[in-house]
């Protein structure tokens, strides 16, 4: 009987359990090829020399895979970490969300261009049309409009843009969420801010500002 079959045998259980050879498992197969190998057949040295290379690389993957672990898990801290720390502070994210509170509320968006006209379209969050307000004459940069919310309900709204430029072509419109961060969240292993009881994801954040003490 040939040593790959004797080794196979004893082993292909456990290996097929498992789905997945580890660094323990190839090592403890080549020890048991060299010890049942026909001493008139001996392994040739090429292929001993190949099986060395193959735990050798296997040996360097599980090594990166534990580091790009712990790589990870600290930049979740870290983003945690960072996260909390806007508890307080005014910031500029992407989402599409605004709170109607009061009498009025801004909606902000980015222009990449200057823009002769554009609509700022409101739903409620189960996409049910509120209403559209116009805009004209706009330039390149972070803009926005009020939105008199003083007739519909308190609470969470989304918000689409479309704006054309001077030629009448169309401009894609970034939107964005602008607010105080209240709190954060954690869920997934990723960090959520809250900004007006909207929950937005700490990667999306692009701006953040001290509020201004009142006196």
């Amino acid at each position: 009987m040939s040593s790959v079959t004797a080794v196979g045998s004893s082993n292909s259980i456990d290996l097929v359990q498992n789905n997945v050879m580890g660094k323990d498992e190839f090592f403890k197969m080549l020890i048991a090829q060299l010890q049942n190998q026909d001493p008139l057949n001996p392994m040739d040295g090429t292929d001993f020399t190949a099986q060395l290379a193959q735990f050798s690389s296997l040996e360097q993957l599980t090594n990166v895979n534990s580091n790009l672990e712990a790589v990870t898990a600290y930049q979740k801290l870290m983003s945690g970490v960072q996260a909390v720390s806007l508890i307080g502070k005014e910031i500029t994210a992407e989402g599409n969300t605004v709170k109607a509170s009061g009498s009025s509320v801004d909606i902000t968006y980015n222009l990449p261009e200057d823009v002769s006209e554009g609509t700022v379209s409101i739903y409620k969050t189960d996409g049910t049309f509120v209403e559209t307000i116009k805009f004209e004459n706009q330039g390149e940069g972070i803009n926005s409009v009020s939105w008199d919310c003083s007739s519909v309900e308190e609470g969470i709204y989304t918000f689409e843009v479309s704006a054309t430029n001077a030629a009448g072509d169309s401009v894609a419109v970034d939107t964005l969420v602008k607010g105080e961060v209240t709190g954060v969240n954690f869920l997934n292993g990723q960090s959520y801010v809250i900004v007006d009881d909207a929950e937005i994801p700490f990667l999306s954040v692009i701006s953040i500002k001290d509020i201004d003490s009142v006196s």
